[in-house]
């Protein structure tokens, strides 16, 4: 997919808005749980600002607030997004108005700015177009590094796109074109792992990969859900054999010991979602294994999904995959097929 990239544009002396996203879980006593979100960004922030004369804010959505309120503000999310990216951060109490002028206007060399919250405006949500050109007003150009966001077709992701010069970052343009990739010329064996919730969300995805993939390996509450409901699949997408428990909450050994052998022989691995209630012993068993079969495995290796993310994060594995999405619901739309409108504006 040809979309334009920011090395195609000179930011020199520019004020440029840069679409993050920075949704992030905190521990009970309100540390950034996970640093992955803020780390894939810098480079598409030390491109930027290179250019002589340039100024940078970020926007980004935190949670699901109604209106403005102090628990969702990003302010605290100042010490990690410093720590990522290695430069002074300057909060902005808001997004749109005055403030972000007179902020721009102060901006130092090595200092970025965060604006808050954009969804403490409902208008971020409807996409209103009056809500996108007041947060573009301030800048001269739109940067979308927020892959995980596109498809919202919300203000600071599609219409602000419509209303100044936009560009996709260095993240957004890895992600579309690793994803291209492997639906379009896979290597073959390709193997995709789908679990988690949700079959109705789940069922484009398995039906795409059983047009170009060679099996996918169904696990997780969907696969339950599967049976149940006794969707017909080709005989490319597997099913559980037998489950850890009559509550089926993971896959069973026999499963496990199968997939794992499929996994052996892929050249090409696709995983998204967890094989079971992975968040209690001992229904981790399942997702742990598959887990440990794709960390030895010498295939290429896309790992995408929030659960999935996480049990990356626990094991320690992050850097041991040969690619992360950072997109869930994202990815999902995307291998499946549909347009995701935060792509669709930069190609306008």
């Amino acid at each position: 997919m040809s979309l334009k990239s920011i090395k195609e544009a000179n930011f020199e002396n520019a004020s440029v808005l840069v679409r993050v996203d920075f949704n992030v879980e905190f521990n009970n006593i309100g540390e950034v749980q996970e640093h992955f979100r803020f780390d894939i960004v810098k480079k598409t922030i030390d491109f930027i600002a290179q250019f002589p004369g340039v100024k940078i804010a970020l926007a980004t959505h935190l949670g699901r607030p109604e209106g403005k309120d102090t628990e969702y503000s990003v302010e605290k999310l100042i010490p990690a997004v410093k720590q990522a990216l290695g430069r002074e951060v300057i909060f902005v109490p808001d997004c749109i108005g005055e403030g972000v002028n007179t902020a721009l206007a102060n901006l130092e060399e090595n200092q970025i700015l965060l604006l808050e919250n954009v969804r403490f405006y409902a208008e971020e949500e409807s996409n209103d177009m009056n809500f996108a050109k007041q947060l573009s007003a301030p800048f001269s150009f739109f940067v979308n590094e927020a892959f995980s966001a596109c498809h919202r077709a919300h203000a600071s992701v599609v219409g602000v796109a419509m209303c100044i010069p936009a560009y996709a970052g260095l993240r957004l343009l890895q992600e579309v074109d690793t994803l291209d990739r492997i639906m379009t010329v896979p290597e073959h064996p390709a193997i995709a792992v789908i679990g988690g919730a949700k079959i109705e969300t789940k069922l484009p995805l398995i039906q795409a990969f059983e047009k170009s993939f060679d099996a996918v390996l169904v696990g997780g509450k969907i696969a339950n859900e599967a049976i149940d409901q006794k969707i017909a699949f080709s005989e490319k997408v597997l099913l559980p054999k037998d489950f850890e428990s009559s509550m089926r909450l993971d896959i069973g050994p026999t499963t496990i010991g199968f997939y794992i052998q499929m996994i052996k022989i892929a050249k090409t691995i696709v995983w998204n979602g967890p094989m079971g209630k992975f968040e209690e012993k001992p229904y981790d068993m399942g997702t742990n294994a598959i887990l440990n079969a794709i960390l030895e495995s010498s295939a290429y290796v896309v790992i995408g999904g929030g659960e999935s993310l996480a049990v990356l994060e626990k094991a320690g594995a992050l850097s041991k995959i040969g690619f992360v999405s950072s997109g869930g619901g994202a990815m999902l739309e995307y291998l499946g097929g549909n347009m995701l409108p935060g792509i669709e504006a930069l190609k306008n």
